[in-house]
């Protein structure tokens, strides 16, 4: 129990903020949706709001996406945006297992995965908006 709570807490520190806040902001300009929480993760988990960044990226490309039901329908939504990314040419070692985002157990891998969503939407010439973060480099004296 103890290995678990540890592994926990080293994805929890791995993530970035900065990062969290730039993928938020470009799903929201792209989709034209607010986030329903402030809650990053929780905003994320059912896979709804992924599913429609996919069908501004591809129109189509994730035919049904369930709002309602319960977990086992809403975590169906979590494959169909994998299969949609994979299909995008997103490449599988870049998209999340499910359990990373639905059971919220390494979201910093979810947000590798919009990162990477955005960089084939560029070179797909998406003319949408772009995803903006700049990498910040240590500072050496």
């Amino acid at each position: 129990m103890a290995l678990d709570r540890a592994v926990k807490d080293k994805i929890h520190f791995k993530r970035d903020q900065e990062q969290e806040h730039a993928a938020r902001e470009w799903i929201e300009a792209v989709t034209g949706e607010r986030f329903p929480t402030d809650d990053y993760e929780e905003a994320l988990h059912d896979g709804i709001i992924l599913c429609k960044l996919m069908n501004k990226l591809k129109p189509g490309s994730v035919p049904k996406i369930h709002t309602q039901g319960g977990p086992i329908k809403l975590r169906e939504n979590i494959g169909l945006f994998q299969n949609a990314a994979r299909a995008y040419g997103v490449d599988s070692s870049e998209v999340f297992q499910a359990v990373d985002c639905f059971d919220k157990q390494n979201i910093q891998q979810v947000t590798l995965c919009i990162f990477a969503l955005n960089r084939l939407a560029q070179k797909n010439n998406f003319n949408g908006p772009k995803l903006n973060y700049q990498t910040k480099l240590p500072v050496y004296d």
